[in-house]
């Protein structure tokens, strides 16, 4: 496919997704203009391939959020109104999966190994992370993951057994969908692996920072999301170097 064809591609993928995102109250206004934005550049400057990882991500997110919401609800722990993300969700989970798309585009690493695995790794930090926070908070014990005290369900830095369960669980159906959405018939490959321990590292560390630098106001959560991608991202593309 060439670039005209992809852009083409990509053009009427993100058009198509943010108006039934916004009409069907996934997203607010901006943030369904948020996820045209960012789907225009993961899908120009990466691939219409990257772009389906990213799209399947969503749908495995919105489907956690919705997971049992009225509990949610009643409990005071939901995604704004009806389970709906705005444009500081979309920029959290995104910027660094776009940010990615630019650097291999400048690079000229499209399509390489490298390059999938960096970037579904930064995808399956906010997979596992969504799904940890969407069902973890159902969970009726809830530790602070630095000291182990119990502590009120949402809260930063709140841990439980069937939270980590699921983020290990949503890092790894995360990078094994995006692999074979970017590497189809590779399964063998252990660099979705590679990608999974990635994304659910990177959940961890996300708890961790949400303990201590973000409970004393030194990071909010945007940027704790970010800088957990990011580094899950980086931990996954120094891992494979060291194996092709």
């Amino acid at each position: 496919m060439d670039f005209t064809q992809n852009l083409a591609l990509v053009l009427v993928l993100c058009t198509v997704l943010s108006l039934m995102a916004w009409k069907f109250q996934l997203m607010t206004t901006s943030g369904a203009l948020a996820s045209f934005g960012v789907g225009m550049v993961i899908g120009t400057f990466g691939s219409w391939k990257w772009l389906l990882v990213l799209i399947a991500f969503a749908i495995l997110g919105f489907a956690a959020t919705k997971y049992q919401f009225s509990s949610k609800k009643e409990m005071g722990v939901q995604e704004g109104n009806g389970g709906e993300r705005t444009h500081r969700n979309v920029i959290a989970n995104a910027f660094v999966p776009a940010m990615i798309a630019i650097l291999t585009w400048a690079t000229g690493m499209q399509g390489e190994p490298l390059a999938n695995v960096t970037y579904l790794a930064s995808v399956a930090v906010a997979a596992s992370d969504t799904i940890a926070s969407e069902l973890g908070v159902l969970s009726k014990r809830t530790y602070l993951i630095t000291t182990r005290e119990l502590v009120p369900t949402g809260i930063d830095g709140g841990v439980s057994l069937s939270g980590t369960a699921w983020a290990l669980v949503g890092a790894f159906v995360a990078a094994i969908v995006g692999w074979t959405i970017m590497e189809p018939g590779s399964l063998l490959s252990p660099l979705w692996i590679i990608a999974g321990a990635a994304g659910f590292i990177g959940c961890v560390l996300d708890s961790v920072i949400g303990a201590t630098l973000e409970r004393r106001g030194m990071i909010g959560k945007l940027g704790n999301n970010m800088t957990t991608m990011a580094i899950g991202a980086l931990l996954a593309a120094s891992l494979t170097l060291l194996i092709i």
